[in-house]
């Protein structure tokens, strides 16, 4: 039995505080610049570097703003009226995978305008490098010693602290490895031959959903709003449920004869 102690703040620079959850979305980004600067190197049919870098830099922000806005409008929608300059410690914990995806989307959006670039042909291009972001968040959880598991025997289990003296499932270690590595392998072994315009993107969305899925039957769900129907469907599920339909939906009955170039 393993009692979560560390200190969520990593290293103070003087009065200012260096928090690991801020870090680990720090390590998320650089993860992704170099992947994605290794594909616009080694695959020159897709996104030019400098074009790559223009487009990392709007998503970063697209990503932290809807995690953000997306928790506190999922999950925990009174922060809007009780404490509004909440939604904006995001050092606090508290980021939504479905929100970030949604602003990351409005990003992709916004860059393509005026380019000669599909919706899916930017998205196939972005849908490996996002599993190793997803990996150092989820780590960043752990630390936090937030979004655990539910009570559990096992020898690995963790005594969070808030989460009461009995140990729990380290849920955020299990979503790091399925969401983050395992997709991570998944996806960067699929997208090394050339693939139907949308696939990459359709494998994405039904391998995350899917682990996501199943992961949330061990994870704790949040207090105050608990399982939204039949008695054991949380609000993560429910969110995901739509992705592993567009996935399958992509995936199985997109079709095209070839990639634009």
């Amino acid at each position: 039995m393993t009692y979560l102690n560390i200190d969520p703040v990593a290293f103070s620079i003087g009065p200012v505080n260096i928090h690991w959850y801020g870090t680990m979305y720090i390590l998320g980004f650089l993860s992704a610049l170099m992947l994605g600067k290794h594909r616009a190197k080694k695959h020159t049919s897709l996104l030019p570097p400098k074009q790559f870098e223009d487009l990392l830099s709007l998503a970063m922000i697209g990503a932290v703003v809807g995690g953000r806005f997306g928790y506190c409008l999922f999950y925990d929608p009174k922060i809007f009226f009780l404490d509004p300059l909440e939604v904006f410690r995001i050092w606090n914990g508290g980021m939504s995978f479905h929100g970030g995806l949604l602003g990351i989307v409005a990003a992709v959006i916004i860059w393509r305008r005026k380019k000669p670039y599909s919706f899916l042909f930017i998205t196939d291009f972005l849908a490996p490098i996002i599993p190793p972001g997803l990996f150092f968040g989820r780590i960043g959880n752990f630390i936090n010693g937030e979004l655990w598991g539910s009570i559990t025997t096992a020898p690995w289990g963790v005594v969070f602290p808030g989460a009461g003296s009995h140990p729990r499932h380290p849920s955020q270690l299990y979503e790091a490895s399925l969401e983050g590595l395992v997709l991570f392998i998944c996806l960067w072994i699929y997208t090394k031959k050339t693939r139907p315009l949308g696939h990459p993107t359709g494998l994405f969305f039904i391998l995350y959903g899917l682990f996501r899925f199943f992961i949330e039957f061990i994870r704790q769900p949040d207090t105050h709003i608990g399982f939204i129907a039949f008695g054991w469907l949380t609000m993560g599920q429910a969110l995901t449920i739509p992705l592993i339909f567009i996935g399958s939906w992509l995936l199985f009955f997109y079709k095209t004869k070839k990639r634009p170039t």
